[in-house]
């Protein structure tokens, strides 16, 4: 199947019970088991069949097997949030004394657990001077576990080389994880490109309403632990905390997600809801023809912003000048994702009165919603993060970073105008003037979707 028919059909077949076609809620902490033998066989993975929601549940699962199969990967694993799957993700690798190798743009809160989190945990996170593959090169020696990048960074809009990227790390024996949260499995699978394990927060697009908390880690099945089982002994020998599992014998090539359940999903307990699973099942039905809405729309918003004198720059990786572009023609067909950043005339004050301006855009740290969203990362998601860290990662003190939704792109255009106007006290043309609203250039910025 094609990704627009498994984000609707993708690890479901009828209920063998009801025939219901919709995904049922199992609504249950535990499950009946049918004898003390059939207990014991379920717990020693001898067969098939649920136990206790912590590990696993029915509606859950046909997510998981969605997620996996939209992003062309063997089996995923779905937990509470997205911050949860980086976290296990990394986890499920490294130990005392270990390491990461991670580019620097990153998520506020990821930045915060890689940088203060993990090292006090024993396991150090190396930030590589940028997303460059020598950058990544250079910092990995024979304590790395991991080489760990965003497909798309937030909020930076960098868009990460990501079979560069997976021939250095392979090279060095070692596996990369891609946070693929922006552009979805709709716009670009890194599992295609040399990718190990891909992580999503399924709170942003894939769930798309901004009404469910939710994250996932897909497991390519395509590392060989076997072949590094000196630096990966936790997957090739008895496990003593599983009696004794040997996980890749057992689980073959789904190893590295099996033992991520067993281990930390059972043990530490991040589990999503069934009610939240259903929930995020209904976003991935619309995902693509959201997608390709938000995409065409930050397309236009981003045009907007650059021909605005009022705008002093506009971080956009469709536009045919921005560093990124050829990446985002390699990885997202020449598209710019609809996650962009921009700063006005004015600086500080003025993004913050541009900001407190806003009336349809809504005010909140979320992005991926159908709405279109905006928030100034500076104060907000990349707080805790010194200047010079905020400045790697793609965030200075006026960068305003906007998520454009699927609303008529005239109406986010109109709102952002109108703040711009609120925000920077210059003589600039707006689109309520006469000249201006019957211009071939507004026409071709908010035409063609009445």
């Amino acid at each position: 199947m094609r990704r627009e028919t498994i984000a609707i059909h993708g690890g479901y077949e009828d209920d063998p019970t009801t025939k219901s076609v919709a995904v049922p809620i199992y609504q249950t902490a535990a499950y009946a088991f049918d004898s003390a033998d059939h207990a014991a066989a379920l717990f020693n993975l001898e067969a098939e069949g649920f136990r206790y929601t912590r590990i696993s549940n029915p509606t859950t699962a046909v997510l998981e097997r969605r997620v996996a199969q939209l992003e062309g990967g063997l089996e995923a694993l779905c937990v509470a949030t997205g911050q949860a799957a980086v976290n296990y993700a990394v986890l499920n690798l490294t130990g005392l004394g270990s390491n990461i190798v991670s580019v620097p743009q990153l998520y506020g809160t990821t930045h915060t657990l890689f940088a203060h989190i993990l090292p006090n945990q024993g396991v150090t996170v190396r930030f590589a001077a940028s997303d460059r593959p020598g950058a990544i090169d250079a910092l990995i020696d024979e304590n790395t576990r991991a080489v760990f990048c965003e497909s798309v960074g937030n909020p930076a809009g960098n868009v990460s080389d990501v079979e560069a990227l997976a021939q250095v790390a392979h090279k060095h024996g070692v596996p990369l994880i891609v946070d693929n949260t922006v552009p979805t499995p709709i716009l670009l699978r890194p599992i295609e490109y040399g990718a190990d394990i891909v992580v999503h927060s399924l709170t942003k697009f894939m769930g798309g309403h901004g009404t469910t908390l939710g994250g996932a880690i897909v497991d390519s099945g395509n590392f060989p632990w076997k072949k590094y089982a000196q630096r990966f002994a936790m997957f090739s020998q008895p496990d003593p905390s599983y009696h004794n599992l040997v996980y890749t014998d057992h689980f073959k090539r789904a190893a590295y997600i099996g033992r991520c359940r067993s281990v930390y999903q059972r043990t530490s307990g991040a589990v999503l809801s069934p009610l939240s699973a259903f929930l995020l099942l209904q976003g991935l039905e619309t995902v693509a023809l959201r997608v390709a809405r938000h995409v065409e729309n930050g397309r236009r918003v981003a045009q907007f912003l650059r021909n605005d004198p009022r705008v002093e720059w506009v971080n956009y990786a469709g536009f045919d000048d921005s560093p990124w572009h050829a990446l985002a023609r390699k990885y997202l067909d020449g598209n710019g994702c609809s996650l962009m950043t921009f700063g006005i005339r004015g600086g500080y004050e003025a993004a913050r009165r541009f900001y407190d301006a806003l009336q349809l855009i809504k005010r909140l740290v979320n992005i991926g919603d159908a709405k279109t969203l905006a928030c100034h990362p500076a104060s907000t998601t990349h707080r805790q993060m010194s200047a010079e860290e905020q400045r790697k990662a793609g965030v200075t003190p006026e960068t305003l970073r906007i998520s454009v939704g699927i609303e008529h792109v005239g109406d986010i255009i109109e709102d952002v105008d109108r703040a711009l106007a609120a925000a920077v006290p210059v003589s600039t043309p707006r689109l309520s003037d006469p000249a201006m609203a019957n211009s071939a250039w507004t026409a071709e910025l908010i035409g063609g979707l009445s």
